[in-house]
């Protein structure tokens, strides 16, 4: 299903927006840089994405000189970032960025603002705009600012571990009468929307049949509950056919409503069982493309969604790429797109790939490329040993993306909003790398100073003895009482060390 609506072709829709500030209206406010700490991981992030590479590569999405400007490229593409950074929404992003100033510097803005940069409907427009190809490059943006902060290095693009995972969609559990209600109460509430008269909508009838279904299943009382099944599939046949008695007479029909008379009927008419030559089943009726998926969990059988690809760097688990493979194909069939995926984010065609034994079978052996299976005996050096024991540091990133991202449940619609999901989901992955990069830098760079000044204040200490040794002293009062506090140098500012008075043990 296309999810591009009409309003967001590239070529007539709205002018870009630039941000501009003039100095009468910006006299008595003062800058972000000068109010935020400039050491701070989010802020050293900004300065490393290449940020008019986004205006290049977006700038032709937008018209010039016609209808409202768009707003800036720039606090588009960073708001998608603290997204998937911070596993939020749409709306609590855009609520966040009011009250973080952190957020606002790395979004562009040079002074704090009170108002929200946006509305969020925005984000699923821009989205929508940018398309997979889009996601692929804001994936490639995270890569580039991996390599300028060193978090990932170029020579560990060449070796990677792929396998595949299942991103759940945003639809609950599907039964057979659950499915029947929905689609009989989608059905009723277009052809009310659209002035299409029903006979009989079974508004009430439909409802209580379901929930007997439920109770009866509940119970165990399988004959009762498939009755009440029978009488939904009964109800929603006859809603069908009294839309379509409707539509032919009145000659024209919407296709919104084409389309949803056509998920319906398939609904009505799908066993419970699949044969083979059958077509696919449905299980939701706003995202007929979710597939059942079996992956062999003790603890979830089946999985509704879509297959992904996650390819990440075997050194350092940097996500490279994230292809969503709709159909539920063969492992072993997907490595060729998730590898390809991965050249065109990186820009370097992996050379080695270690996969789990679900891939055999996968033809992309070349000259230039070698896929190694877990198991393999033959060939294998005690280098490549190891690389297939680390084979298995892409199962924990698929848990991250799971558990810190959004990968665990998609909320974007259609088989575009899959691709797009998956491929922020990665770029959110790599942003939370470099940012806690980022922060042990700092946090190392300040315990260095702290015994660097240690060392400078004391002359005559050991100096081969670790900092830890060193303590000062602080009175307090406690319960009235005077108490002495002991705490080490690392627990210390930097801003307050120079007047604490050290001693050494």
């Amino acid at each position: 299903m296309d999810l591009r609506h009409k309003s967001f072709k590239p070529c007539n829709t709205m002018a870009l927006r630039e941000t501009t500030h003039t100095a009468d209206a910006d006299l008595f406010r003062q800058e972000l840089a000068n109010l935020i700490n400039l050491r701070h991981p989010l802020v050293k992030l900004a300065q490393q994405i290449d940020w008019p590479s986004c205006e290049s590569r977006f700038g032709d999405l937008y018209a010039t000189g016609v209808g409202r400007p768009g707003h800036p490229i720039r606090l588009m593409v960073g708001l998608q970032l603290l997204k998937h950074t911070c596993n939020v929404s749409d709306e609590e992003v855009v609520a966040t960025w009011v009250e973080n100033p952190y957020w606002q510097y790395f979004c562009g803005e040079p002074y704090f603002s009170h108002e929200p940069p946006i509305d969020p409907s925005l984000m699923t427009g821009f989205r929508k705009r940018i398309d997979e190809t889009g996601c692929e490059f804001i994936l490639g943006l995270t890569l580039s600012a991996g390599l300028a902060t060193r978090t990932v290095a170029k020579s560990s693009l060449a070796v990677v571990n792929v396998d595949t995972t299942v991103q759940d969609k945003a639809v609950t559990f599907p039964t057979d009468a659950r499915l029947l209600h929905k689609a009989r109460l989608a059905l009723v509430r277009l052809a009310h929307k659209q002035g299409v008269q029903l006979r009989q909508s079974y508004e009430r009838i439909g409802k209580a049949a379901f929930v007997r279904s439920q109770r009866y299943a509940h119970a165990r009382q399988i004959n009762r509950a498939a009755a009440q099944t029978r009488k939904l599939r009964t109800y929603l046949g006859r809603v069908i056919r009294d839309i379509e008695r409707k539509l032919a007479v009145a000659g024209q029909a919407s296709s919104r409503m084409t389309q949803l008379v056509q998920v319906a009927a398939r609904i009505h008419s799908q066993p419970r069982k699949r044969s083979e030559g059958d077509p696919p089943k449905l299980y939701s009726v706003h995202a007929p493309e979710v597939e059942c998926i079996a992956k062999g969990k003790a603890h979830k059988q089946y999985e509704f969604g879509v297959k992904v690809g996650i390819v990440s760097t075997s050194k350092e688990s940097f996500v490279i790429a994230a292809k969503a493979l709709p159909g539920n194909p063969y492992d072993g069939h997907t490595l060729g797109a998730c590898i390809a995926q991965a050249t065109r984010v990186s820009g370097i065609a992996p050379k080695e790939a270690y996969a789990d034994r679900g891939y055999k079978g996968h033809g992309c052996n070349t000259n230039t490329f070698k896929v190694w299976i877990s198991g393999s005996r033959r060939g294998v050096t005690p280098a490549i040993e190891r690389k297939l024991k680390r084979r298995n540091a892409v199962e924990p990133v698929i848990g991250h993306l799971k558990s810190d991202g959004r990968l665990a449940r998609n909320f974007l619609q259609g088989v575009e909003g899959d691709a797009m999901n998956a491929l922020l989901c990665g770029a959110g992955h790599n942003m939370r790398k470099i940012l806690r990069k980022l922060r042990l830098f700092y946090a190392l760079f300040g315990f260095t100073l702290r015994l660097l000044l240690v060392r400078l204040l004391l002359p005559g200490s050991n100096a081969s003895a670790p900092a830890l040794q060193y303590q000062y002293r602080r009175t307090t009062t406690h319960l009235d009482r005077p108490k002495t506090e002991f705490l080490r140098v690392d627990e210390v500012n930097s801003s307050i060390l120079a007047r604490l008075c050290f001693k050494s043990q």
